[in-house]
């Protein structure tokens, strides 16, 4: 079947679920058992493939979320399912206190890849990113007179866990900080700032190369690299969030190497697993200071989630992913700046394949919806800003398809915009 030519015909419908799935009550009691947490679209989904989805209806979809950069490889890769399947016929869980060799096989593979000396293995960025304060905060007492405070940026989002809520700003993923201490926040992009905020308490300065939550909001390669110099001046800590820049999503294994700076500790999430739940924390020199029952957790990188991590990584690991994704990612980028031309809208902003579009008026939960009757899953992180994390297999074919139902979103906008103008004259 040719995906692409589902533009402007009727939705193509795929065998309907077989009469178990619902078994437990029908499709809206189920939604209603479901415990509230984040808006979610209606569509139940059952099947993915690369850059598309189906729904229960048969409808196809064509995602430019893939969970938030999540599926790194988009859905179901072969690659992966592969890897899941045949790891769960040889061992899932050994337990926590046991390892595996699929474990440290992984662990070996990310510290020799990033340059580190060590990894510790989670299930999410939240995880990894309150790993990331207790390590910190434990080097703190060995080597800077038990200094303990941690300098982020305002806009940053770390997790939804306590410390690295208490990291972050109350953006839409954040939307009750508990105000836990030892944390300051000062403007992102804003050397002067960090510099006045150092003192003797500080141990580290925590930072996203790229504020995805905020609306993807690249740092200079000037402030970044200032930043780095300021922690080994001053003989503190550089932390780097990579949950979402990380793992190829910048065109390079790690944004850092974009930036050419080197952190203390880096935390890696959601495209290190390509949909399974696996988060990773590295450390370099005397970071490496964790003893035995000080980095908490859950399942700490089982068989089946090392498996998962390890197809990953070498996925993205073969020679010319890189530069495939730098291609892509340029697509992208020109598509959306002449789209942007074309309707007035503003800058287009990122690295490559995490893009941001930003809109002249805070419509973009309008855009989303109008996008998804279009067939198209877009992302909202701010109300002015549009994210745009497809897979990094993703072919220019998507791209240009996306384009032209993005298009035809914006269309749809101003259509109705256009009838509620003459409704009110």
């Amino acid at each position: 079947m040719n995906l692409f030519k589902l533009r402007r015909s009727a939705p193509v419908v795929a065998e309907p679920l077989p009469a178990a799935s619902y078994e437990a009550g029908t499709p809206q009691r189920a939604r209603e058992r479901l415990m509230a947490s984040v808006e979610r679209a209606p569509q139940v989904f059952v099947r993915g493939q690369g850059s598309w989805l189906w729904d229960s209806e048969g409808h196809a979809f064509l995602d430019f979320t893939q969970g938030g950069g999540v599926n790194s490889l988009g859905h179901s890769p072969g690659v992966l399912a592969k890897a899941l399947a045949g790891q769960a016929q040889a061992l899932i869980n050994p337990g926590a206190g046991y390892r595996s060799a699929g474990l440290l096989s992984l662990v070996e593979r990310l510290c020799q890849s990033t340059g580190s000396d060590q990894a510790y293995l989670l299930n999410s960025g939240a995880e990894a990113c309150e790993g990331a304060i207790k390590l910190a905060r434990k080097w703190g007492q060995l080597h800077r007179n038990g200094a303990y405070h941690i300098i982020t940026a305002s806009q940053g989002c770390h997790g939804r866990s306590l410390g690295a809520l208490a990291a972050s700003d109350p953006l839409p993923c954040n939307r009750c900080e508990p105000g836990l201490p030892g944390f300051s926040k000062v403007p992102f992009n804003d050397l002067a700032a960090l510099h006045a905020e150092v003192d003797s308490r500080t141990v580290a300065i925590m930072l996203e190369p790229i504020q995805g939550e905020a609306g993807v909001i690249p740092a200079t390669r000037d402030y970044l690299k200032g930043v780095e110099q300021l922690c080994r001046e001053l003989g503190i800590l550089l932390i780097l969030d990579e949950v979402q820049t990380g793992m190829g999503r910048c065109g390079a294994l790690l944004a850092e190497q974009t930036y050419e700076v080197r952190a203390d500790i880096i935390t890696l999430g959601k495209g290190l697993g390509g949909g399974v739940p696996l988060a990773a924390l590295l450390a370099r020199g005397t970071a490496c200071c964790a003893e035995p029952g000080e980095l908490e957790g859950s399942h700490h990188g089982n068989a089946l989630m090392s498996a998962a991590g390890l197809a990953v990584l070498d996925s993205v690991l073969e020679p010319g992913f890189f530069e495939r994704v730098c291609d892509s990612g340029r697509h992208l980028r020109d598509g959306l700046s002449r789209l942007a031309g074309r309707y007035g809208q503003g800058e287009v902003r990122g690295q490559g394949l995490l893009w941001a579009l930003q809109l002249r008026e805070a419509q973009a939960a309008e855009v989303v919806e109008a996008a998804l009757q279009e067939g198209l899953l877009l992302a909202a992180p701010q109300a002015d800003v549009l994210r745009f994390s497809p897979a990094l297999t993703v072919s220019r074919g998507n791209i240009d398809e996306m384009l032209l139902r993005l298009a035809r979103a914006f269309a749809r906008l101003h259509a109705r915009q256009h009838e509620r103008r003459k409704a009110s004259a």
